[in-house]
């Protein structure tokens, strides 16, 4: 294979609220943890073991945005994005490095809000099999079409 490929897709639930930033022009960023957990029996003793593992999720202009106002924490998402590694440097002087998931498309899959709401007709609900393209979608379509 003469390419390479750095593509990342999880299902999970946010751990804490979306922290947005803003930037001179009108730009944005969103940063949130999410969890995914993985669940195994232990042979030796044939207890259920759940592992949970911490993803750093970034999410930019409108698509943070729109996490700003529709998600919370303990919302399950879709997430396909690209892996980066940033580094920085400690209050004492050391080289700090952190992972994260920088974002191309997300599905919000269930959502408190939409929890909460009152019951919609199902055909009135688009289909959250299909991630959104954060790209062609505009702030206006984005509040008609969500089904929380």
């Amino acid at each position: 294979m003469a390419g390479t490929i750095n593509k990342v897709i999880l299902i999970g639930h946010l751990g804490d609220e979306v922290k947005m930033h803003y930037f001179e022009g009108g730009n944005a960023i969103g940063r949130f943890p999410i969890a995914t957990n993985e669940t195994y029996t232990n042979k030796q003793t044939g207890e259920k073991v759940t592992t949970t593992e911490w993803h750093n999720i970034v999410v930019r202009n409108k698509l943070a945005e729109i996490c700003e106002k529709y998600l919370s924490k303990g919302d399950k998402v879709y997430v396909e994005g690209r892996i980066k590694t940033r580094q920085w440097e400690g209050e004492d002087k050391s080289k700090r490095y952190t992972t994260e998931i920088h974002v191309v498309d997300m599905t919000f899959l269930t959502t408190k809000k939409e929890l909460n709401a009152p019951v919609q007709k199902e055909s009135s609900k688009p289909n959250p099999s299909t991630p959104p393209n954060q790209e062609s979608v505009s702030k206006e379509e984005v509040a008609d079409d969500l089904p929380f």
